[in-house]
């Protein structure tokens, strides 16, 4: 299956990346819908514009944060962020029950707003119904923190591997950066 996960810089926020320019999510989401399955990390003020663009199967779920970036005068604060997810596949019910929502604090001194901590990653993968043999497209690498947390979802540690980072094998761990 072919997943890709969208991260651009949310209607109207532009101006704050290097870029600063706005992205087409009519054409994004367009693009999107060629995939098996996708996820969008957009705003919750995005939803009205957002959501007649997408397919009926849509689901909107939920990135909680405990801890977010509170502004100066932005009552009540923006501490949720929805996730609009087109399933690859559907989960068995061997498997265990994915929440339609992640609670999971922001990350901080990442090198970019809205960088996405790896517990939200791999929630993400879940959510998506991915297999490790999937084909993943991060449309928006940002700083690459997703691409990579796939990688290693994708690829877990052999019990070889676990035993030789256990000898001193520095190398062979991961960062997450």
């Amino acid at each position: 299956m072919r997943v890709a996960y969208a991260d651009p810089p949310y209607p109207g926020r532009a101006y704050m990346y290097k870029e600063r320019q706005e992205v087409d999510h009519e054409e994004l989401i367009a693009k999107l819908r060629t995939f098996d399955g996708w996820a969008l990390s957009s705003s919750s003020s995005a939803l009205r514009m957002l959501l007649p663009m997408c397919p009926e199967r849509v689901r909107v779920m939920a990135w909680v944060k405990p801890f977010a970036s509170w502004k100066p005068g932005v009552n009540p604060a923006y501490a949720w962020e929805p996730i609009l997810v087109v399933p690859a596949r559907k989960r068995g019910r061997e498997l265990p029950t994915v929440r339609d929502w992640v609670s999971v604090n922001i990350t901080l001194k990442k090198g970019l707003a809205g960088a996405k901590p790896r517990e939200f990653c791999m929630w993400l993968f879940e959510a998506l119904g991915m297999l490790p043999g999937d084909e993943f497209h991060d449309l928006f690498p940002g700083t690459g923190i997703v691409t990579k947390c796939h990688e290693q979802w994708a690829n877990p540690p052999t019990q070889e591997s676990l035993e030789l980072r256990g000898s001193g094998h520095r190398d062979l761990e991961k960062n997450d950066g």
